[in-house]
């Protein structure tokens, strides 16, 4: 596949040269471009939501965990930001895949992408049960037990989802710009909130940093590496979701400059917070001996030190975290499906690609995942760990679709092929690896590679009952992807070659 034309620098509004017209509003600046990748990631949401996951098989070692997962991440965060200069456009994790691997390669990256948004944007709804409970009992609208595991709690938990569902579904159609400054304040207070957990809950340590270097709590009955292995889950599940600023590209000022610089910013940031976060949680804990803090997590350590007023309004800007990162999961799946119904590659696709001319948004398409995320919380229902086993595949299907991108860009490294330079907006060169380009490309496929069979593997601790569910979610993604396929085949290469 020779060099495409279309990574030629061009003005801002350039899509003419991807055969696209600007149909979406350009009102999303830097910093609302980092919130989209930050808001995504949400280090508040996931960590306060999966900290218990992590500790529960790791102990206090399983902060390892964390840097590790993060190198690999930031080495694919490096490699879409090289694509991000070149390819700025919404569905990025399709477009790219759709330009490095061809056709076909393209469309599976773009239906992968879209069902793994689909069922994260649910897992994230979901959160609103670990910390609203929390802060008052009148949000336990049905039961008693706001445990998560629970039936009240996993009954409560899908009402809490879909009223966020709603509000997330509204916000997203009404207006880019009302989309964009609800994250960036989000954010904002997402990124204070965290400076202030840590700093309080360092004042309230019970015992110093060295705890990351003790195995307290480690279940190494199989050894460390099997234990250890499943607690990287949790890292793995929460740095994920960068690359939602490259879905915002077309309605990005100076995308080319602005997007790779966004990405980059939303990993380092993410795991820096983070790792502060597990760091000052395990030095301030009451104990990590007694099983509270697997069973109850952050929660639970920010209420016992805190004391009930301080902690509760801290879990009230985690509440706010987990509603913005809701929101921004679906905006990036709205944007999928947009751009691939632009390609006439999607049931619907006449609908889906529509913008409103009032709005400025794909409302249809913005639609789509919200009812979608609320289907799939009915299945929390009567059995928390099946769904906990679906948010686990819908991991491994991200990772799935990013190797479809990074791996047919080290074919074109190792050919010889590369990505063509230029300069972006400003007329400063597009962002490149250069000389290091190869080696980072290489630790990314291999890092990604290795993460997805981790979080495939056929665990019982993590796929319970149905041990095999990752296989099986494979297998129906596969066939229904070439089914789908197939029925849009002829549109698809229509569009591709137009």
């Amino acid at each position: 596949m020779s060099a495409p034309s279309d990574v030629l620098t061009a003005p801002a509004d350039d899509l003419s040269r991807f055969g696209y017209a600007q149909q979406l509003s350009r009102r999303v600046g830097s910093y609302a471009s980092f919130a989209a990748g930050f808001s995504f990631v949400s280090i508040l949401t996931t960590v306060f939501q999966l900290f218990g996951l992590g500790f529960s098989f790791g102990g206090t070692a399983f902060f390892w965990t964390w840097p590790a997962v993060l190198v690999g991440q930031l080495m694919v965060a490096l490699c879409f930001a090289e694509l991000a200069a070149r390819f700025p456009l919404s569905g990025a994790i399709y477009q790219w895949a759709r330009r490095l691997g061809g056709a076909v390669v393209g469309w599976f990256a773009g239906w992968t992408m879209v069902i793994a948004q689909t069922v994260t944007l649910a897992a994230a709804a979901i959160a609103l049960q670990v910390v609203l409970p929390a802060v008052w009992p009148g949000f336990q609208l049905i039961g008693t037990d706001p445990a998560l595991s629970s039936k009240d709690g996993a009954a409560n938990a899908v009402v809490l989802g879909c009223i966020l569902l709603v509000a997330t579904t509204i916000l997203n159609a009404t207006s880019v710009r009302i989309m964009a400054v609800v994250n960036s304040v989000g954010v904002t207070c997402e990124l204070v909130g965290v400076v202030l957990i840590v700093i309080l809950l360092f004042g309230k340590a019970e015992r110093g940093p060295s705890v990351v270097l003790h195995t307290t709590n480690l279940d190494n009955t199989t050894g460390y590496v099997v234990p250890l292995l499943i607690s990287a889950l949790m890292a793995a599940y929460v740095l994920v979701g960068f690359d939602s600023a490259g879905e915002l590209a077309e309605e990005t000022h100076k995308p080319r400059a602005i997007t790779p610089r966004t990405i980059i910013r939303a990993v380092v940031a993410s795991g820096i917070g983070g790792a502060f976060l597990i760091i000052a949680a395990l030095m301030a804990a009451p104990s990590v001996t007694d099983g509270d803090l697997a069973t109850q997590g952050l929660p639970y350590v920010l209420t016992s030190r805190l004391g009930t007023t301080t902690g509760k309004l801290l879990l009230l800007d985690v509440a706010l975290a987990v509603c913005v990162c809701t929101l921004a999961i679906q905006t990036a799946a709205a944007r999928m499906i947009f751009s691939m119904a632009r390609d006439n590659v999607l049931p619907g696709s006449a609908w889906l690609r529509r913008v409103s001319p009032r709005t400025g948004t794909p409302v249809a398409a913005t639609v789509v995942p919200g009812v979608l995320a609320a289907v799939c919380l009915v299945v929390n229902v009567g059995n928390a760990g099946l769904f906990l086993g679906l948010t686990s595949v819908c991991i491994m299907l991200l990772y799935i679709a990013y190797l479809l991108v990074t791996t047919p860009m080290l074919v074109r490294r190792l050919t010889g092929r590369g990505l063509s330079g230029g300069t972006d907006e400003d007329g400063r060169p597009l962002f490149s690896l250069g000389r290091f380009g190869l080696i980072v490309n290489l630790v990314a496929v291999g890092y990604g590679l290795a993460m997805a069979i981790n979080l495939g593997w056929p665990r019982a601790e993590v796929y319970n009952p149905v041990h095999y569910l990752p296989l099986i979610t494979l297998a129906v993604v596969g066939i229904g992807g070439l089914i789908a396929y197939r029925l849009q085949r002829k549109a698809y290469h229509q569009a591709v070659a137009a």
